[in-house]
């Protein structure tokens, strides 16, 4: 495998026909439209060699990602009108409309904007210690990166609908039996099993993989670009309300919100 293009904190590796990405934030690879644009970007130069016919998705660090920094002064949140978020959201559609399949490797938790990414990918294969949370309601927020489309068309209405509502996390385990994870594997085996399945992958005609993908895929990016100008309205109203400050208190406190409904 060999390491030949570097995108700030994403890197790409090739092996034969698979790109293996990897983003180096760690301990928790937090998200900035910097690192997403870096990642759309390192997408698009596996899209363009004709060479690659898949990629491995994974991260470095304890966490596969543990979503946008809604807390911090100078978290994603907290820009001047939201421009940190919806600059978020453009990246968002990038990574939608790349034609290559994705794999992506869940050593940990994927939380928030975190799991949007997961849900980028076409597969995921989960260690054992990886969780799934859609946590937007416990920051008095309202969710995005278009998981309020990605999320029911993987696993349901009722189940996604379960996650957001509660902001239950979810164990590998569970997320297997629902179709949110395609595989578990050790955690010291996690990238080869990931790699395998995009091997398995990438050994068929490329041109019929992503015509195929396409066919299945279709309309994907135009409905993200959709629900995420729809989830930022959104947050834009719950962004200036007492629940939302009180809700990003409770995350940095480690503690359950204390709501009012304002």
């Amino acid at each position: 495998m060999t390491t030949d293009s570097k995108f700030g904190e994403v890197s790409l590796h090739r092996d034969g026909h698979v790109a293996l990405i990897e983003i180096d934030r760690p301990p928790h690879n937090h998200v900035t439209v910097e690192l997403m644009h870096n990642l759309a970007n390192a997408l698009a130069i596996v899209d363009a060699e004709r060479d690659l016919r898949a990629t491995v998705l994974a991260t470095a660090g304890k966490s596969f990602c543990a979503g946008a920094d809604l807390v911090a002064p100078t978290g994603i949140a907290h820009a001047e009108g939201g421009t940190g978020i919806s600059g978020l959201y453009i990246e968002a559609v990038r990574l939608f409309s790349v034609k290559k399949p994705i794999v992506a490797a869940v050593q940990g938790a994927a939380v928030g904007a975190g799991l949007g990414l997961a849900l980028v990918a076409d597969f995921r294969v989960a260690a054992p210690e990886a969780r799934f949370t859609a946590n937007f309601v416990k920051l008095g927020f309202h969710p995005g990166f278009a998981i309020t489309h990605t999320l029911p068309r993987l696993i349901g209405e009722q189940r996604a609908a379960l996650m957001c509502l509660t902001g239950r996390r979810i164990k590998a385990d569970e997320a297997l039996a629902w179709g949110l994870v395609d595989e578990i594997a050790p955690l010291d085996q996690l990238r080869d099993a990931a790699l395998k399945l995009a091997r398995e992958i990438a050994e068929n005609a490329p041109l019929a993989v992503q015509a195929t993908r396409a066919t299945m895929r279709r309309d994907l990016a135009a409905k993200v670009k959709s629900q995420t100008d729809h989830e930022f309205a959104e947050q834009a109203i719950l962004r200036k309300t007492a629940d939302f400050a009180e809700g990003v208190r409770a995350v940095a406190e480690r503690r359950a919100g204390n709501f009012t409904g304002t």
